[in-house]
């Protein structure tokens, strides 16, 4: 699983990366979601791709008949690169993957939840500290949780930074709970 995500961003920075000096990221990651519906509404493109006895100059025709009117040639190659190199099965990873790396202008979306209202300096600090530790810009978005009786909890994609007092309490009675009491 990891060796695939690896993959999927290799192949998707490499496709990016192309896109800035062809059509450029706006137009890539548009051309994406619409060869992204094509594919996942039309099951049977998939299954040509797939088809071992249709060969890949035929494939690459097929991809020039189905994909077009409007649709960046880097996306065409891309995907013929995809189809020779035999990750053609990956596309729809790399096409999530730039969604929501890229979509937003290069911005991560970040959930801040906190147990009380936190002053604006203190959101800006963590907010620095966060962008120079993935080295990334985000874009915060605050939730109020009395639940987690204080600190803040940071919900960046999966990534769970959980600094609040409901979890050092867990992780307190999990000790103490570990402790063994020699008499």
């Amino acid at each position: 699983m990891i060796k695939n995500k690896v993959l999927v961003a290799r192949y998707a920075e490499a496709f990016f990366s192309f896109s800035r000096s062809g059509c450029g990221t706006a137009k890539a990651l548009e051309d994406l979601v619409i060869v992204k519906n094509i594919i996942r509404d039309n099951p049977g493109f998939n299954e040509l791709m797939f088809n071992p006895e249709i060969s890949y100059p035929e494939k690459c025709t097929i991809i020039d008949g189905v994909i077009k009117d409007g649709i960046s040639d880097e996306i065409r190659n891309f995907l013929k690169l995809l189809l020779d190199k035999k990750r053609f099965d990956i596309f729809l990873d790399v096409a999530e993957y730039l969604r929501l790396k890229y979509s937003h202008q290069g911005q991560i979306d970040v959930l801040l939840r906190t147990a009380f209202p936190l002053e604006l300096d203190l959101i800006k600090k963590i907010e620095t500290v966060l962008e120079n530790k993935v080295k990334q810009k985000l874009r915060f978005y605050i939730d109020l949780d009395g639940s987690l009786l204080g600190g803040v909890q940071v919900i960046i994609g999966n990534t769970i930074i959980d600094g609040s007092v409901r979890k050092r309490l867990r992780d307190l009675r999990e000790k103490l709970t570990n402790i063994e009491i020699n008499v």
